[in-house]
Parts: C-alpha cells; structure tokens; sequence
C-alpha cells in the first residue's frame, strides 16, 4: 500500500484502500497499524485535518479495530 507524508510530529505517513476500507498508518517511531473498516469520509476528513495527530487521537485510533504490522 502506497502511502503519503503527513505534516504531523507523531505520524509520519498514512496510506489507504478504500475497497477494503483499511487504513495503514505508519508513526514516527517506525511501528506500522492497520486500522480496518475505516470509511473514505473518515480517511479524507483525517488526511484533511489541521492536525493528523489529534485527529488520529480522537476519531480513530480507540474507534477501529488495528492490527500492528511492523
């Protein structure tokens, strides 16, 4: 999955699938988590928010299901 820099001290970058609605975001310390039944609203309104981070922090990181990849 391709995935695109994110202006933010905690994310370094996110990518996206929307057929299978899985969102994989990779952080600054280098851990990698797919969050799973993320909808393409919630992806946009995170990739458009003034901070990724606080975004992450509220609307999805307790709200999915994740799985730690790397």
């Amino acid at each position: 999955m391709e995935r695109k820099r994110l202006n933010s001290s905690r994310i370094r970058s996110a990518g996206y699938d929307p057929k299978a609605q899985l969102l994989e975001i990779e952080f600054s310390d280098g851990k990698v988590i797919q969050y799973r039944g993320v909808s393409p609203e919630v992806h946009r309104q995170f990739m458009a928010a003034p901070s990724p981070t606080s975004f992450f922090e509220d609307k999805i990181d307790e709200s999915f299901p994740s799985s730690r990849i790397r």
